[in-house]
């Protein structure tokens, strides 16, 4: 009898991706814990400053919306295993710099923001590389399982690496932790230097050139990829602002210390966790309701935790938030990438990719101008119910589109005038 777990883990009987996986559960933890320790630094460097800690995450994310449609092109253009390798090595070298000025004791909060800038600069080139390389080393067939998986190593590095920083700063400071996180890329670099390419599956054709506006044209002549693209835009720039509202309301609402603030983190992602292993099952393209079911849902639950009274019911609510962000993520990559054709999967993902965290510097500086000047509730309950507001927004567009039921003809009546456009019209 065949385990029910087969299918969960089917990704990992290919020795390339179980390479990769290894190599990126060890790093993203190492990112994790490195993020978790940026944060705390920067409070403690401005006395609870959100409006410092929302420019440090906008420098960190401003480069992909400079800079992610070419890196798609790059993608598309070049050996992506190569810029994977020169991206995790750069990223390593400048973790490993910051840590030794923080270790000094010279590090001022404008080295933070340069070192936020340039990790971002190399972070817009390695997403888009990674996200469609995740189809080279699987196949189109394993997409949505490997896809899956990797959101399942991403958010367990996300449980361990925020849990073990909040200890580790508390005994030992922050730069060591840096120092960690520089260490961990090494696994990821050793992993894609063991792989073997002639297993890797590349497409047939890697056009010499890779114009950005071809692979915009391919996007915006897909309405069934535009409307996903849409919700990801609102989610993305309002809803997934955790990085700034974790750490404010862990310390400014429920006075909590690094350990409780790593623990708050750790909750929201073992819900992201559990959405992944759901997620394994899939098998097809998901279905437009679902994505804008998922989006609503998650920003329902979102704003209530903007609410929570307690410690203790905001983290259960962060762990139906991570759920949902992760569910959300999932089934809108899933939809957009199976549906893009191989030959400008690296440049829509790149356009993915820029407006999924390429808009976090407008939602940071958003977000933490508003929990400065209303608190830091209102940056979750502003982000979550944005996100509902757009979910609900797409649905009632669908819904306007569906012919009314007395325009429908009766069972095994004849149809006698042409069907209207909405239903003749094919949905890739």
């Amino acid at each position: 009898m065949r385990s029910p777990f087969a299918g969960t883990f089917q990704s990992l009987t290919i020795r390339n991706f179980r390479l990769f996986a290894a190599g990126q559960l060890v790093s993203v933890a190492g990112t994790w814990m490195m993020v978790v320790a940026q944060d705390w630094l920067v409070l403690s460097m401005t006395d609870d400053s959100a409006s410092a800690l929302g420019v440090v995450t906008a420098l960190q994310f401003a480069p992909l919306l400079l800079l992610s449609l070419h890196a798609g092109g790059l993608a598309d253009r070049h050996d992506k295993r190569r810029l994977l390798l020169a991206a995790n090595i750069a990223a390593g070298l400048l973790a490993l710099l910051l840590g030794l000025l923080v270790l000094s004791g010279v590090a001022g909060l404008w080295h933070v923001f340069a070192f936020a800038l340039a990790l971002g600069i190399v972070n817009a080139v390695e997403v888009p590389a990674r996200m469609s390389f995740v189809s080279e080393l699987v196949g189109p067939e394993l997409l949505p399982n490997a896809s899956a998986l990797s959101a399942a190593y991403f958010n367990s590095a996300r449980v361990l690496g925020p849990a073990l920083a909040g200890l580790l700063i508390g005994w030992l400071g922050s730069g060591p932790v840096m120092l960690l996180n520089a260490v961990s890329y090494l696994a990821t670099v050793v992993g894609l230097r063991l792989m073997r390419p002639a297993e890797l599956h590349r497409s047939a054709r890697r056009p010499r050139r890779a114009p950005v506006m071809d692979g915009i044209r391919h996007l915006t002549a897909r309405r069934d990829l535009l409307l996903p693209m849409f919700l990801v835009a609102v989610v993305g720039m309002l809803g997934l602002n955790f990085q700034l509202t974790l750490p404010l309301m862990a310390k400014s609402v429920f006075h909590s210390d690094a350990t409780g603030f790593g623990l708050l983190t750790a909750v929201f992602a073992a819900g992201g966790l559990l959405a992944a292993f759901v997620t394994t099952r899939r098998r097809g393209r998901p279905t437009a309701g679902l994505v804008v079911g998922a989006a609503f849902g998650f920003g329902v639950v979102e704003a209530a935790a903007g609410f929570a009274p307690t410690y203790a019911t905001a983290a259960v609510l962060l762990f139906g938030a991570g759920f949902g962000s992760l569910y959300f993520a999932q089934a809108a990559n899933h939809r957009i990438q199976l549906g893009t054709d191989p030959a400008y999967r690296g440049r829509v993902l790149a356009v993915y990719t820029l407006i999924f965290q390429g808009t976090t510097p407008l939602g940071a500086l958003l977000v933490g101008a508003l929990s400065e000047a209303f608190g830091p509730r209102s940056g979750l309950i502003t982000g979550g119910a944005a996100s509902a507001l757009a979910a609900a927004v797409v649905l009632l567009g669908q819904v306007r589109e569906v012919p009314p039921a007395s325009r429908r003809p009766a069972h095994g009546s004849r149809r006698t005038h042409p069907s209207p456009p909405a239903i003749r019209r094919k949905t890739p």
